[in-house]
């Protein structure tokens, strides 16, 4: 089979999967075989971040910065849809002579997957849905996706009011296997002579999780242990409280039901990396696997009972820490990197490693110096946002988290390397009074740097000093 020139790209997301959801960082259940062994032929990257989010969505930012390169108050509106002038990764790739292909979920419009994509299937154009009944589209050259409704970008839920004219139902298959299913039927259509760049954008692990009963007898609740930083209830409020995804679970929590969620997001994973393992077999099979740059990634992570809190509209490492593995020509193999990185920083990356130019409109930076040298630093630290009513920093060590919520301020400080689960809140110790006051001015630089008071929800937040 020929070789093309560029090396091809695989881009693997995820919806909601934690930083820790994997045997290869160290999970003591969760066995993630086939993660595992793309990580084995490649680097993870142990701290990958997003910066939080301008919407109770958080998938939906967290997108749109993925694929336009953009910093969080740069992006349109929430992410709802791509400003015309904003570069987009499939895009910029097809203008370099790739196949774009994607299949799955897309939450930032119909007209930013058409610019992304020149063809696709089993396209989910929304937030959430049943995962055994998705209302999938076929990829429409036209764009016009929705020509019964006009799009509707929920921000929490967007299962389709209303079945939109080009849906079908694909009744009866979990929407892992038939994204996985669809990707191999592309990846078996390729033959090297021009390279791809496939997207496949999982719908798992998010709620509903309802994985198939094989997954799901693996994983007994009564056998998973709560978090080290499980509590009952969060001790303030975060602006988010009664918000959908808090509502998942009775308040205040309870025990037995957060392991049972527990369960559950381990069996949907545990079916997603078989999913993704079929994915990685068909590229070996089709003698791809050696010039393809393989992406794995989740858009944002999920609480599930730690500091009381069952959704990610939150700062702490297991809202906004994900997973981030890169496998392929020019990617060190079995090894891992703990620089900080952005999500929105693969896009110059992908740029860097297929000898592209980065289009001028990306404000993310390339790690590809990180994977050739270990010790290189991508950030120093990271501005954090969270809608209107929470705003953080964070550099290799420490985290500040500032609340401002109905009238209500407090302020967190952890030490990350003596505190990962972030229990012990040193915001008022006097010994760290200078490590606050230093991340209190790194927060007002990185803030105005980010033009975040000229957003809306910034505005809200800072306005309150």
């Amino acid at each position: 089979m020929p070789t093309c020139a560029r090396p091809n790209v695989l881009l693997i997301l995820t919806d909601d999967q934690r930083h820790d959801t994997l045997s290869a960082v160290g999970h003591e259940i969760l066995a993630t075989p086939n993660l595992d062994r793309l990580a084995g032929r490649g680097t993870l990257f142990t701290h990958a971040h997003i910066p939080g989010g301008t919407s109770g969505a958080i998938c939906m930012p967290s997108r749109a910065m993925l694929h336009t390169g953009r910093t969080l108050f740069h992006i349109q509106g929430r992410g709802e849809a791509v400003a015309p002038d904003h570069a987009l990764l499939g895009e910029t790739l097809g203008r370099a002579g790739y196949r774009t292909y994607a299949t799955g979920k897309w939450h930032n419009g119909p007209a930013g997957f058409n610019r992304s994509f020149a063809d696709g299937d089993d396209i989910f154009f929304g937030g959430m849905t049943d995962h055994w009944n998705v209302p999938a589209f076929s990829y429409d050259p036209s764009g016009r996706y929705a020509t019964q409704l006009p799009y509707i970008a929920d921000p929490f839920h967007n299962n389709t009011v209303a079945f939109r004219h080009g849906e079908r139902i694909r009744a009866g298959r979990h929407s892992t296997d038939l994204l996985a299913d669809t990707a191999i039927r592309f990846l078996e259509q390729q033959d090297g002579a021009a390279p791809f760049f496939l997207s496949v954008a999982f719908l798992a692990p998010h709620d509903p999780r309802t994985a198939p009963e094989p997954y799901l007898v693996r994983f007994r609740p009564a056998d998973m242990p709560l978090p080290p930083n499980f509590q009952a209830q969060h001790p303030f409020d975060t602006g988010h409280l009664r918000g959908r995804d808090e509502n998942l679970a009775a308040h205040p929590r309870d025990p037995d039901e957060v392991r049972r969620h527990i369960a559950e997001y381990y069996a949907t994973i545990a079916h997603l990396d078989a999913g993704v393992g079929r994915i990685l077999d068909a590229l070996e099979r089709r003698g791809l696997a050696g010039n393809t740059l393989v992406v794995f990634a989740g858009d944002n992570g999920l609480a599930l009972g730690q500091h009381g809190l069952m959704g990610k509209q939150q700062l702490y490492d297991h809202s906004i820490r994900v997973p981030l593995i890169l496998a392929g020509p020019g990617v060190p193999a079995g090894q891992r990197r703990d620089a900080l990185v952005y999500l929105l920083d693969i896009f110059p990356t992908l740029c860097d490693l297929a000898g592209l130019p980065t289009p001028a409109a990306v404000e993310g930076r390339s790690f590809a110096p990180a994977l050739a040298d270990p010790a290189r630093r991508v950030r120093t630290e990271l501005y954090l946002a969270m809608e209107n009513t929470l705003r953080g920093c964070r550099d290799e060590r420490h985290k500040l988290i500032e609340y401002r919520c109905r009238g209500v301020t407090a302020t967190q400080l952890f030490d990350l390397r003596q505190d990962p689960w972030e229990t012990h809140n040193l915001a008022g110790d006097p010994a760290c009074a200078g490590t606050l006051a230093d991340l209190r001015r790194r927060l007002l630089r990185l803030r105005d740097e980010w033009d975040d008071t000229r957003h809306p929800c910034g505005q809200t937040f800072w306005g309150a000093s």
